[in-house]
């Protein structure tokens, strides 16, 4: 534990003060501001009567010179921060020789992996929560009414979705950095990943989609080809993230298989109602449990191939 402990402490220190922490911390809270500032000057010029989950909507809202919301400009930059914390986590030390060192000490091999995991995962959660925390504050002060205690709650789910995403990134750039030994490809690697789910994921699941299931003229054949669809965008983390936060930030939403069961049942009325906290919380945890899964993976993989692998002094 006393190993754990060191090992935990010291990639803390070396995290908070790495220039690469500040330089993405500011990053996001300047996007993150400008993204409130527009959110605020869109719901004013469209907003009329009700103000029902008002505060959540500065989250959700983007603008037309800016269109990019809180909610989506945190779903680009999270992987961002798990893989610059964990793309050098392990080949860094094993090149310039500390890993064999510090390994010498009465320190065991899963201590320096969970520390570094652990270490990475509470990084990202002050990074997230000052931020979140910080533009909560700047939406109280431009609204001037603190949100419901419905929104307070909706508001830390989303939290733990957000870390829950991060933590994916995270064994995924630590798992990169065992496999190969130079930063550069390890980063390369991870990156490709990233640029693949996040921009290209769901037009090649369009594409194949289509080639399985191809759409005719029959209902059934359309319905057949966009449930295909759905299953297939499930596999991307970032898809699976996105539509929770979506679920969880906007009570009226629902996912994409429940509304064709609305549509269908001529019931589209009930879209407009807005869901408990409860009711959305039952939609979201099995993509909140599919991450949660495929983190767990990741993790397992790089600490099985950590563990086995041999390390020389250099």
């Amino acid at each position: 534990m006393t190993g754990f402990m060191t090992v935990f402490k010291k990639e803390l220190e070396d995290s908070f003060a790495s220039w690469r922490f500040i330089i993405l911390f500011t990053l996001i809270l300047l996007a993150s501001v400008v993204s409130i500032y527009i959110a605020l000057g869109t719901i004013r010029s469209t907003v009329t009567g009700s103000t029902e989950f008002i505060f959540l909507a500065l989250f959700t809202t983007s603008g037309t010179t800016f269109s990019f919301s809180f909610m989506s400009i945190l779903s680009y930059l999270i992987p961002l921060m798990g893989i610059v914390l964990g793309l050098d986590a392990i080949n860094s030390e094993r090149n310039n020789g500390t890993l064999s060192r510090l390994l010498a000490q009465p320190i065991y091999r899963d201590a320096v992996i969970n520390a570094k995991f652990l270490a990475g995962i509470i990084t990202i959660s002050i990074m997230i929560l000052s931020v979140l925390l910080l533009v909560t504050g700047l939406g109280v002060y431009m609204i001037g009414l603190p949100p419901t205690a419905e929104e307070a709650w909706r508001l830390l789910f989303f939290f733990v979705i957000s870390v829950i995403y991060g933590a994916f990134w995270l064994g995924l750039s630590i798992l990169f950095s065992i496999l190969f030994r130079r930063v550069a490809t390890s980063a390369l690697a991870v990156l490709a990943i990233w640029i693949i789910l996040v921009f290209f994921f769901n037009s090649i699941v369009t594409n194949l989609a289509n080639v399985i299931a191809p759409v005719g003229e029959t209902v059934s054949s359309q319905v057949n080809n966009v449930q295909l669809s759905i299953n297939l965008i499930h596999i991307s983390p970032a898809n699976l993230y996105q539509e929770s936060t979506y679920l969880i930030l906007v009570p009226g939403m629902r996912t994409f298989s429940q509304i064709l069961q609305i549509q269908a049942g001529a019931s589209q009325g009930l879209l407009a109602t807005p869901l408990s906290i409860t009711q959305s919380l039952l939609q979201i945890w099995p993509l909140i449990l599919i991450n949660v899964l495929l983190t767990i993976v990741c993790f397992a993989i790089s600490y099985l191939r950590f563990i086995r692998e041999e390390i020389r002094s250099t």
